[in-house]
């Protein structure tokens, strides 16, 4: 069976830190991108950070840059989104996604995903 799972949400106080981790199981992250999206109450999903194949290429949205870190290590089929001074607006349902692609170096939070997690929560207090 092929899957994401995520761990590492939680609980934390504002200006904590938090790793999340999205492991796969039935496949090979080295062929996907990965994508991290969130969704908060009564909001739309939006794209927070992404990682090509080879990790040479990371977004992050405007909100989280110089607050989170994506990055992967194929050799445990494992991607981590690291969150430091984090904010009571970071609070919602993080998911992993990943998507086969060719290209080693691009990734981007448009377009289908084919493989969602189930997410793990954050939440943040202030």
């Amino acid at each position: 069976q092929l899957q994401l799972v995520e761990s590492g949400g939680g609980s934390v106080q504002a200006g904590g830190s938090l790793r999340l981790s999205c492991a796969a199981s039935g496949f090979t992250l080295d062929d996907y991108q990965i994508g991290w999206f969130r969704q908060a109450p009564g909001k739309e999903r939006e794209g927070v950070s992404c990682i090509s194949r080879s990790g040479a290429m990371t977004i992050n949205v405007d909100s989280v840059k110089g607050r989170f870190t994506v990055s992967r290590d194929n050799a445990k089929n494992t991607v981590y989104l690291q969150m430091s001074s984090l904010k009571a607006e970071d609070t919602a349902v993080y998911y992993c996604a990943a998507r086969a692609r060719s290209d080693l170096n691009t990734c981007s939070w448009y377009g289908g995903y084919d493989y969602w997690g189930q997410g793990t929560q954050v939440t943040v207090s202030s």
